[in-house]
């Protein structure tokens, strides 16, 4: 039996973050660009050799990236914003420029990446003239069959997704965008062709969304003249991230192999495929093993599941692989001795998931090694079984809630009470809560860590750092302060590590965006509070200061969707744990002064699924969930809560029914394209739309912010907007933290003067 193995992509950044690493030494100048690259090619190399290794055949080569695939494919085609095109075509230095911005030009917007955790730069169309600037891909494809023998299958976003997730373009000019790029992808594969590629992976995850027959019919234009033009390839149509809606289209697109997730499909796909058949003459690449997920596949259930898909198609038709790209899970478990034994045995990060491709292809051939596959699923069997995981009073709890749990007093009550209680200046400028986390903070926390600094000294560290913080934010003269967070590594993981029912890896990193990366704690059993978890940091920083002190929390929904969760309870039941818990922390706040609380929310829309029917059962969830943590406060205590790069409009009515009193919104990158939401919507509540962008090294100047500013008073009231910026600053320099806030507190009095004057008048 013929069956192959194959995978979606693999993790860039490397099993201890090399891959980050590298990039940050470049960017800081520590290492010359030969260097550079030379570094990141041995990465690549070892990432196929250990494919290989795993007996993957179909190895995958363009999903590694110096930042991020989308911007990759965007650059490879020229499809360069204006103000970046006078620096040298497709070089190093123009394609960060892009993804960081420079000291004149500002970066791209960026926003998450589907319904996942991952965030990707949105290229701009707006007079951009696309070629094939470079065929990365050739390069690529060579490397691997020159050094290591691996004829890889080259894997690219496909034109009609790379154009819709694209901006600077009206509606009507889709199609023809589309027909504009299409050629020189021709160019790319035909030169893939020539040097001996035998399948490409052309990426198209859009077909899992609720798509229209025009768009169906623009795939089927480049499809078709994709197989007109290039006879000699063979292309590999994959989808990921749930079923396809239009699968009878899909399956009669002229490719030669059609990939399906069968994880995140609810059943769909198979039950499509049941329905409607798959043609003879194409292979269907069948994601069966979850990419997204952190838990070891039960792979009898896996077997029987890929039986029931042979009983439709012929079993030389089959590829067995994961179910979308290895990017969204850690690299192995190989390093993780911290964790208790039975939850480390009923886990599989990338590289277990690769030996379950092949372990079920075998099995698939070879029927006979059924105990094999029992004796593997055996661990995660017994975790399932495992009756300390459930934690009596939470489940009491959560039996008692109902609606009247999650409401506070209306809003224009309590917006009355605290303004009487704050006394706050027009325009009030705050920051979101994180400041720098230095590498001495960084080497403080590693000394803590490993023993060689005891915790009353480490205690006094943080205080240090707290109370420089606090006397830089006098200086600067804001209105609220935050005590920095310098206690955290990571805003979810912090909490994982101190909430019963959730563990925190030792290694277990993934990409976010950039290089930054993150250690998603697991979920491995019902969630509850054990004790104050930020309490002693934000008092001490509160008794520095008579200026307002914020406490620093993140929400449930956020804390779910930036976790590996569950597999085996509903995600509804996981928030409202998750709420009750931090319900908890906002009642131990409160009873000890802290009334200014912000419970950031940046994940809310990262959440939301990509089926429209499905859509307002989680926003409905979601908002109970955080009603439920906040809602137990006196009016006059402020909630506060932030969210960053997602689409914001088709979301904000459920923004406006989490009922904060103050949010805060990014609205840099997207060069303030969220204001035209509140030109449609009357949002009442306070508000601060990030007024730069923090992501960048570089300073906006006082021009910038004030424009940013006197934008958004054209839309919202003077009343109810802050001023911060567009999220935390824990990736800033100390220098460059102080500078941009020093120019964000000036373009605010100079605002807030001129409306004083105005009103005087």
């Amino acid at each position: 039996m013929n069956i192959v193995t194959s995978n979606t992509g693999y993790p860039r950044i490397g099993e201890n973050r090399e891959w980050k690493h590298i990039l940050e030494k470049y960017w800081t100048k520590k290492i010359t660009r030969v260097a550079f690259e030379l570094e990141m090619k041995q990465l690549r190399i070892n990432y196929l050799k250990k494919q290989r290794s795993k007996g993957i055949e179909l190895i995958p080569i363009g999903d590694f990236s110096y930042y991020d695939q989308v911007l990759d494919t965007a650059v490879m085609f020229g499809l360069i914003p204006e103000r970046f095109q006078s620096m040298e075509e497709a070089s190093l230095e123009q394609y960060f420029a892009i993804a960081r911005g420079t000291d004149e030009h500002v970066a791209s917007e960026m926003t998450k990446w589907f319904n996942t955790n991952y965030h990707y730069i949105v290229p701009e169309l707006q007079g951009a003239a696309p070629k094939l600037t470079h065929n990365r891909l050739l390069d690529l494809f060579n490397e691997a069959k020159y050094e290591l023998g691996i004829k890889g299958k080259p894997v690219i976003l496909g034109p009609v997704t790379l154009i819709a997730l694209s901006k600077g373009y009206e509606n009507s000019e889709f199609k023809d965008k589309v027909a504009e790029l299409t050629p020189h992808y021709i160019k790319a594969f035909q030169e893939l062709a020539e040097a001996g590629a035998e399948w490409i992976q052309i990426d198209e995850p859009i077909l899992v969304q609720d798509i229209a027959q025009p768009t169906i019919e623009v795939f089927q234009e480049v499809y078709s003249r994709f197989n007109k033009e290039l006879p000699e390839v063979k292309i590999l149509l994959q989808t990921y991230y749930g079923s396809v809606e239009r699968y009878e289209e899909v399956i009669q697109l002229p490719v030669d192999g059609i990939g399906l997730d069968f994880v995140h499909d609810k059943g769909s796909n198979l039950e499509k495929l049941r329905s409607s058949g798959f043609p003879s003459d194409k292979l269907l690449a069948c994601g069966v093993i979850d990419g997204r997920s952190i838990w070891k596949s039960n792979l009898l259930d896996k077997q029987e599941q890929a039986a029931k898909i042979t009983s439709y198609i012929q079993p030389s038709q089959l590829i067995i692989q994961p179910s979308c790209s290895l990017l969204h899970v850690p690299v192995t478990t190989a390093n993780e001795k911290s964790l208790p034994e039975q939850l480390v045995e009923a886990l599989a990060f990338a590289d277990e998931k690769l030996e379950e491709v092949a372990l079920l292809s075998g099995s698939l051939k070879s029927p006979e090694k059924k105990d094999e596959l029992r004796a593997y699923s055996y661990a995660i069997s017994e975790f399932h079984k495992d009756t300390g995981r459930v934690h009596t009073d939470v489940q009491r709890k959560l039996s008692q809630l109902n609606e009247l749990t999650a409401t506070r007093t209306s809003f224009e009550v309590r917006k009355e009470q605290q303004k009487k209680k704050w006394q706050l200046p027009p325009l009030p400028t705050t920051t979101i809560g994180s400041f720098p986390q230095t590498k001495e903070v960084r080497a403080a926390r590693l000394k803590f860590k490993k023993g060689s600094l005891s915790e009353a000294d480490y205690e006094t560290f943080i205080q240090e750092e707290i109370q420089k913080w606090v006397n830089i934010q006098e200086e600067l003269q804001l209105d609220v302060f935050v005590h920095g967070e310098f206690e955290r590594t990571d805003m979810v993981e912090f909490f994982g590590q101190r909430l019963n029912g959730m563990e925190v890896t030792t290694n277990g990193w993934v990409q976010s965006y950039g290089s930054r990366c993150v250690k998603p704690p697991i979920i491995a059993a019902d969630i509850s509070f054990d004790q104050p978890m930020t309490l002693k940091e934000t008092l001490y920083a509160k008794s520095l200061t008579t200026k307002p002190m914020k406490g620093m929390l993140t929400g449930p929904v956020t804390i779910l969707n930036w976790s590996f969760e569950r597999d085996d309870i509903s995600l509804r039941e996981m928030l409202n744990q998750l709420a009750l818990a931090i319900q908890e922390e906002i009642r131990q706040l409160e009873a000890n002064g802290i009334e200014m609380i912000q419970v950031d929310e940046p994940a809310l829309r990262e959440g939301l699924p990509l089926k429209e029917n499905e859509r307002a059962d989680y926003l409905a969830n979601a908002t109970y969930a955080f009603r439920l943590a906040t809602s137990s406060v006196e009016p006059t205590t402020q909630i506060h809560t932030h969210m960053c790069y997602s689409e914001f409009d088709e979301i904000i009515e459920t923004i406006d029914a989490l009922d904060a009193d103050v949010i805060s919104i990014e609205a840099s990158r997207s060069h303030g394209e969220i204001i035209h939401t509140f030109e449609r919507y009357e949002y009442q509540k306070d508000i601060g739309l990030g007024v730069y962008d923090i992501h960048s090294p570089r300073i906006p100047s006082k021009i910038e912010m004030k424009r940013n500013l006197e934008r958004a008073l054209r839309v919202l009231n003077q009343e109810q907007f802050w001023v911060n910026p567009d999220c935390g600053l824990k990736t800033r320099t100390t220098e460059e933290t102080i500078d941009a806030l020093k120019v964000m507190v000036e373009a605010a009095e100079e605002v807030r003067t001129s409306l004083q004057v105005g009103t005087s008048k």
